[in-house]
């Protein structure tokens, strides 16, 4: 028998496997296993999970996706409690989940499907469960939208499964469309000496990222990454923090807001646990009451610091 037969074979005896559980059956080692299957993959015989395992995806066969959810517990606290939210209740919308469990559902590509649903003249993000049927799934989305008792007024809306990550495109458009009304907006008004303009930008975007840079400069920490989300408002950083055991790797969050809420902690919070490092927040502004109470509790990992 072929090696890749075989490999085939024993996936369908054991079911979602990593290399090194193939490796031991046939023989092999694991750089040789991932090759194989690997190969397997790419011919379209074999499916490649996001969940990993000690940092390895696992590999299955088609129709063996609800094998999956036995390996759930690799997935961390967070992505494991949108897990079972979604799970519990089949459909989930977007809109009305907090921000630590909207990140959580992006994360998890193996259980969660994104759907594109049209309601009214507009659109929305909704959450399936992957093994959840067409018909159960148009049922429950309906009954979220329009209530039990319409259910049967209302006609059929159009639900159509799409990708995480062309949706997150789609929602950028929309942001850049409304940016540039914003900007055809302002252009009516008195137009300003170009020097002023030029002047009044430069200082927009340097300002924050100043303050952050003296502070960081002030407590020895070193700049490994940046990214600014928004200018002069929001700015993410993979940082070297020097201790007393050495040099440290944290993920920073800096936010320019006069009032830091809970959804502000939560979305670093996700943030640092995808990173698994520990998290830094540096804000310029003030905790709102809530936002200290999660503090105090949920997120006590966090380390918050005002510049």
């Amino acid at each position: 028998m072929d090696i890749r037969d075989r490999i085939l074979e024993l996936m369908k005896a054991k079911g979602p496997v990593i290399p090194s559980n193939i490796a031991k059956e046939i023989n092999s080692n694991i750089l040789m296993s991932s090759a194989l299957l690997s190969e397997l993959s790419s011919k379209g015989k074999v499916k490649i999970s996001s969940l990993k395992v000690g940092g390895t995806p696992l590999y299955y066969l088609p129709g063996q996706e609800p094998s999956l959810q036995n390996f759930s517990n690799n997935l961390h606290e967070k992505e494991r409690k949108a897990f079972d939210l979604l799970k519990e209740k089949k459909i989930l919308r977007d809109n009305n989940l907090e921000p630590v469990v909207r990140v959580a559902l992006r994360e998890i590509k193996d259980f969660a499907v994104p759907l594109h649903v049209t309601h009214n003249n507009g659109t929305e993000i909704f959450w399936k469960w992957y093994l959840l049927g067409k018909d159960e799934t148009e049922s429950l989305a309906k009954e979220l939208l329009l209530g039990k008792e319409s259910k049967k007024e209302e006609p059929k809306k159009e639900i159509i499964e799409k990708d995480v990550s062309k949706e997150l495109k789609r929602e950028e458009i929309k942001k850049e469309i409304i940016q540039k009304d914003f900007k055809r907006e302002e252009t009516r008004k008195e137009p300003r000496k170009a020097e002023e303009v030029k002047k009044e930008a430069k200082q927009e975007k340097s300002v924050f990222f100043d303050e952050i840079r003296s502070y960081f400069s002030k407590n020895k920490i070193s700049i490994k990454n940046t990214e600014i989300i928004r200018k002069n408002a929001e700015i993410d950083f993979i940082i070297e923090v020097p201790s007393g055991i050495g040099v440290l790797e944290y993920y920073c969050k800096a936010k320019s807001k006069t009032k830091v809420s809970d959804a502000d902690l939560s979305g670093a919070y996700v943030h640092g646990q995808l990173k698994k490092l520990p998290i830094l927040f540096l804000m310029d502004g003030e905790l709102t009451k809530k936002a200290k109470e999660m503090l105090q509790n949920e997120f006590k990992s966090i380390s918050v610091n005002k510049i």
